[in-house]
């Protein structure tokens, strides 16, 4: 099996898929063709791609509809050229509890945006804590269209001229910050000179949850010409990783001039097992690593395993991720789906999920295997917003065994535990003040 380009998907409150997507067709949680899941983002080229998926990342996203406990919206681009191009945005929307909570695909392929965008779409949550802005970039300008999902719907477009040069008519990945308070793309453009074919470039922009306005656009092209575009902010949102397929930078986004703090982290190796694996895609997975896909294909992801550290010591695994088959320019588009309310910034707060307000903090905290078996233990977690925390182990007695931090907005880790005896222990979450304790079970084999 082969994965390639877009992929989504959405899983409920404790990690069990609901659905994914190619581009071309809906699966449920079973992996059969959910009813009425096929067919989806029609245009004469989309038939090509229905097998292995549409051919860029980014092409679509899945959200929780606003207000609603069972129905999802996945939204999506069409393939109308060669050049990847769009001449519309649309979207279908799935109700989880039809076909006994299988889900159903009740609307499909309505058009959200009627307009020439590139491929590429981000989504970022309201400052209400309930409502999404979706984004996307016009065709053959330098104009960003934001789209606004509340309970009635698409709401509010609008256009907004960054002001900067063009974006060009190839892949772009437009993602935010964890924190929601900015925005980046990165793109790359055939130069047509053979001793340096690719201009790679990354735009930056400061954003206003509340209003949607993009501000202080940045711009900087890298130096390597070769093909490029991958981008990932850190965890905590202070340091911006972009990469060629040679190259993977750094940039500290606190810095008084950001585009002169990059720091070489990796350079490519030459690793070929499967394929060359170089660096394409980037995404920041819920582990708090960052995962970088290869633009061959291949059958291993490189690991940014400390993105929040600056410098090389965030630990750059090459090629260290091993896949369960062959892929090729794929990684799935998940935005922060746990950031809440800001009323700082003038919008009053109409989010029914508290998990992430003030008052006593609810961290989701879950623990699987329970008993633990072989020292393998996993677990799921909520931290409070912007907030770092630390997972610490516990004997009867009440010594500590094992310590672990975890990044901001993290929410999922696997765990090797130190060699224990079989017994009842006490696992603790702390952050922002706030802590939950679980008792854990180890029974050795």
């Amino acid at each position: 099996m082969k994965l390639t380009g877009t992929q989504s998907n959405i899983s409920d409150s404790l990690g069990n898929i609901l659905f994914y997507s190619n581009g071309g067709w809906i699966a449920d949680a079973t992996g059969d063709t959910m009813i009425n899941g096929s067919g989806l983002s029609p245009s004469v080229f989309s038939t090509v791609y229905n097998e292995y998926g549409f051919p860029a990342p980014n092409m679509q996203i899945a959200l929780p509809f606003p207000d609603s406990t069972n129905q999802y919206i996945l939204i999506h681009q069409t393939i109308q050229d060669v050049d990847l191009n769009s001449i519309e945005l649309n979207y279908s929307i799935i109700d989880m509890i039809q076909n006994n909570d299988k889900g159903v695909v009740v609307t499909k392929n309505a058009i959200a945006l009627n307009d020439t965008i590139l491929t590429g779409l981000t989504a970022c949550k309201h400052a209400n804590g309930r409502d999404w802005w979706i984004v996307a970039l016009k065709y053959d300008s330098d104009i960003i269209i934001t789209l606004l999902l509340t309970p009635a719907g698409f709401t509010q477009i609008s256009y907004q001229s960054t002001g900067l040069p063009k974006h060009n008519n190839y892949i772009n990945t437009p993602i935010f910050s964890q924190d929601g308070k900015r925005m980046v793309f990165s793109q790359y453009i055939p130069t047509g000179n053979t001793t340096a074919p690719y201009q790679n470039e990354i735009r930056l922009f400061d954003f206003d949850r509340c209003t949607g306005l993009l501000s202080n656009g940045k711009y900087h092209i890298l130096n390597d010409y070769i093909f490029g575009g991958g981008i990932a902010f850190s965890p905590n949102s202070n340091l911006l990783y972009a990469s060629t397929a040679i190259n993977i930078y750094q940039y500290d986004l606190n810095a008084a001039n950001i585009w002169q703090s990059e720091i070489l982290v990796a350079q490519f190796d030459t690793f070929s097992v499967g394929g060359f694996t170089d660096f394409c895609w980037s995404y920041l997975a819920a582990d708090g690593s960052i995962y970088i896909s290869p633009c061959n294909t291949a059958i291993f992801f490189t690991r940014i395993v400390n993105p929040d550290t600056l410098g090389v010591n965030c630990n750059v695994n090459l090629h260290s991720v091993p896949l369960p088959c062959f892929q090729f320019n794929a990684h799935v588009n998940h935005p922060n789906y746990y950031l809440g309310c800001d009323t700082s910034l003038g919008c009053p707060c109409l989010s029914a999920n508290s998990i992430l307000e003030n008052g006593q903090h609810d961290f989701r905290f879950r623990v699987y295997p329970n008993p633990v078996v072989n020292n393998f233990v996993n677990i799921g977690y909520i931290l409070p917003q912007n907030k770092s925390g630390i997972l610490k182990l516990y004997d009867v007695n009440g010594k500590q065994l094992y310590t672990q931090g975890l990044p901001p907005w993290s929410n999922e880790q696997s765990i090797k535990l130190p060699q224990l005896a079989n017994g009842i222990y006490n696992l603790r979450i702390e952050s922002g003040g706030y802590f939950m304790s679980k008792n854990l079970v180890v029974m050795n084999e």
